[in-house]
């Protein structure tokens, strides 16, 4: 049923693109015969809109996948630099959640590891809606920060990075297999605000791949057997998504493409000062909406990456 609904969803859209464009033919060829130069500005704005929606529907069509249609986990991570750095952090996580909003995305924290003094160390988070790893796959890598920062009296201009993983929550369709040896269980208590969110015994997972030295952690529950199964899913995803790089490093590699592909590279950066700019540095979308960007609104960089991708492919 679920797939039922997701496949009507698509077949109104684009009905619904088809119907809109046959009725804005016929209003332009009556604005034109009645030489009514306001309708055609009208029209052609209306179409300007549906062309970016098509575009938009093409992209969803072609998210096709293994993986694309699953929900996500979502990791940032500080930098070096502090405080600073812990505030950006926080910032893209704001930015995330507010462009999970959006898009009608739930979100929940798996841990989250809060600054010394504002801002986040690292969280992970879980992103659960149709294509949620489709549409933020691309977002792996390094974000860059320019601004004058709150944090120094002396009021000078830093640079902070954080870096951003995407993997996809894996389900029965796809088959990860992790031996028991391969897996180091370490158990500690969960950190929280205070109060009653505070746990009193060991509940929190940290689990470690062994081979990979990969590490997945769960404290948002109260039972340890749930945070070890969350923290089991994650490890399945990083492993899954380090699979997924590998494959595309090596075919980029048998055709003698230079690749920068997995979270270790810079993808866009933010500039507040001297001037307002973010831009992508792997498509060259730029925008000086930088308030607007940092409360959600990156559909145009998600967009522009996916496309880039599929025409690659």
């Amino acid at each position: 049923m679920k797939e039922r609904t997701i496949l009507d969803q698509q077949i109104s859209a684009v009905m619904q693109i088809r119907q809109t464009l046959d009725d804005s033919v016929e209003m332009a060829a009556l604005a034109e015969e009645e030489g009514d130069e306001s309708v055609i500005d009208e029209i052609i704005s209306e179409l300007t809109a549906l062309d970016k929606k098509a575009q938009r529907q093409q992209i969803e069509a072609l998210l096709s996948g293994e993986a694309d249609s699953s929900d996500a986990y979502l990791q940032i991570n500080a930098g070096a630099g502090g405080t600073e750095a812990q505030d950006w952090a926080d910032m893209l996580l704001r930015m995330y959640m507010r462009w999970c909003d959006r898009k009608g995305y739930k979100t929940s924290a798996l841990e989250r590891s809060d600054g010394d003094e504002a801002g986040i160390k690292s969280v992970t988070l879980k992103v659960s809606g149709h294509q949620a790893y489709g549409w933020l796959k691309t977002e792996n890598g390094v974000h860059r920060l320019v601004r004058i920062s709150p944090f120094d009296s002396n009021a000078k201009r830093h640079t902070s990075f954080a870096s951003v993983s995407v993997s996809p929550v894996i389900d029965d369709n796809i088959e990860i297999e992790i031996e028991d040896k391969d897996i180091r269980v370490d158990t500690y208590r969960s950190s929280g605000a205070g109060g009653q969110h505070v746990n009193t015994t060991d509940s929190a997972v940290r689990m470690t791949h062994i081979p990979t030295g990969i590490v997945a952690a769960c404290q948002s529950e109260r039972s340890q057997h749930q945070n070890r199964a969350h923290a089991l899913s994650l490890l399945k995803a990083k492993l899954y998504e380090q699979e997924m790089r590998e494959r595309e490093e090596a075919a980029a590699s048998e055709h003698g493409e230079k690749t920068d592909i997995g979270w270790g590279h810079q993808i866009r950066s933010y500039v507040l000062h001297p001037y307002q700019m973010i831009k992508d540095l792997r498509t060259a979308i730029e925008t000086s909406d930088t308030s607007g960007v940092l409360d959600g609104d990156i559909d145009r960089f998600l967009e522009a990456a996916l496309a880039e991708k599929l025409n690659k492919n």
